[in-house]
């Protein structure tokens, strides 16, 4: 209690006097200043300015978390069917019916992986021994294919991060700016009632529900998506264990021929 009342100082003490003071005298008056339509009249340039940085924020998370959720969706979808198929080409050593079907996938994280993989282990199988360092060029292919899968589907996580740290910041600048404007209609109403500071008081009710509003979808979204993408990563590990596995054993068959 002693910090509060040190950090609200003399002012803000007899500011919330004055609107408990005023709330007791017109419960009526209150209420018709507090409702969502009369706040929006009272608003003031900067609260305006800040509630329109935060739709801008709205609208471009929503944008990410649409576009997201379809890439993912349709990369989930394409992997479900490439997976079996591409599992019983490669169980018959058909490496070329397998890189058809990856190529048919194009949406598919597993598909992009092994399509790598087997590219560059086709550009060597065509030679009589297939050496350890040809070996160790496709695991590199599958490297860079996992990296690069892995950064498109990191894309956009970064802004939805950004607006979840940051929208709450921005609400309570325009808080601070409408505690401002109440103080200030405080001192100038005297006795005028309510309504001289409700602007003020508007502007940081709004302001800070509204940037919470945007801020905890975004942070929602971003860990949801994270974790989708932490998944898809390890199934392109797994996929690229598997493929090395296949091209290790064709070689053993190949010296043992």
């Amino acid at each position: 209690m002693t910090i509060l009342l040190s950090i609200l100082g003399s002012k803000g003490l007899a500011f919330f006097a004055f609107i408990f003071q005023e709330a007791g005298k017109g419960e009526g008056e209150l209420a018709e200043a507090f409702t969502f339509t009369e706040m929006i009249k009272n608003l003031g340039g900067v609260a305006l300015g800040v509630l329109v940085i935060l739709l801008i924020m709205s609208m471009y998370s929503i944008a990410i978390m649409v576009e997201r959720y379809l890439t993912y969706s349709s990369a989930k979808k394409q992997s479900r069917e490439f997976a079996p198929r591409v599992a019983q080409a490669l169980k018959n050593d058909r490496i070329e019916e397998a890189i058809n079907i990856s190529d048919k996938h194009k949406k598919s994280h597993l598909a992009m992986v092994v399509n790598a993989g087997l590219q560059e282990f086709r550009a060597h199988s065509a030679s009589s021994d297939i050496s350890g360092d040809e070996i160790e060029a496709s695991k590199r292919a599958l490297q860079r294919s996992i990296a690069i899968k892995s950064a498109e589907f990191r894309r956009g996580l970064s802004g939805l991060a950004t607006v979840g740290s940051t929208a709450p910041f921005v609400g309570l600048f325009g808080t601070v700016f409408g505690i401002i404007n109440a103080f200030t209609g405080m001192k100038s109403a005297e006795s005028a009632g309510i309504g001289a500071v409700a602007g003020g008081i508007a502007e940081a009710l709004i302001a800070t529900a509204i940037g919470l509003g945007v801020a905890v979808p975004a942070v929602w979204a971003f860990n949801y998506f994270t974790g989708k993408v932490d998944g898809f990563i390890i199934e392109m590990d797994n996929s690229a264990s598997e493929l090395i596995d296949y091209f290790l054993k064709n070689r053993t068959r190949q010296l043992g021929a």
